[in-house]
């Protein structure tokens, strides 16, 4: 619980989970900080708004027995979302997880790989999926498993595909240092947005 403002740990407890409670406003961070916490010798990331079927969790575990070090799934957004998002998302998703990188709603490995790799790079205020993903297939095969997890589809919904892009260009333009800081990135840490679903 990484300094949320809404009832997300009261409900977790409710529901029997662990709440660690954090202050790092950093995604990757927090992450890194449940996995010290985590006891078991597989790790999996999930976003809170973010579902599982069971067919991505018995992709996952089989990739993991059959000797994985790591990976992820397909996406698919919830609900309704403009016309342009929509088509830069069925374009761009078949290139990211043809390169295997997984997204960052969703991330499994073996513990020993994940402390291997180093873990969400500390440094990265985003785009730390992206970071493990490349690390973690140094190590070994990383599977992005064929099933899809649901995730959110708020922020094509409540942000311009200008805003949806900048932080992209600026990837282009200055490298991963884009990422090195909080500022330019309200796509994962600006203030929620209400969301009101395309029609």
């Amino acid at each position: 619980d990484d300094a949320s403002t809404d009832g997300t740990a009261e409900v977790a407890k409710q529901h029997g989970a662990r709440v660690l409670s954090v202050a790092h406003r950093q995604i990757a961070a927090t992450r890194n900080a449940g996995a010290a916490e985590a006891e078991g010798d597989w790790l999996v990331f999930v976003d809170a708004d973010t579902q599982l079927t069971p067919a991505v969790l018995r992709g996952a575990i089989a990739a993991l027995e059959g000797g994985a070090v790591g990976g992820g799934a397909r996406v698919e957004f919830e609900g309704t979302a403009p016309l342009v998002p929509r088509v830069l998302a069925a374009v761009f998703m078949p290139i990211y997880f043809g390169l295997r990188l997984a997204a960052g709603c969703f991330v499994f490995a073996t513990r020993d790989a994940f402390h291997q790799a180093g873990g969400f790079d500390p440094r990265l205020y985003a785009s730390e999926e992206v970071s493990l993903s490349t690390e973690l297939k140094k190590l070994g095969r990383f599977v992005i498993v064929r099933d899809r997890v649901i995730t959110s589809g708020r922020k094509l919904r409540t942000h311009t595909v200008r805003e949806m892009l900048q932080p992209l260009w600026a990837m282009l333009r200055s490298g991963r240092q884009t990422f090195a800081k909080r500022d330019g990135l309200d796509l994962w840490y600006g203030e929620r947005r209400e969301d009101t679903p395309a029609g």
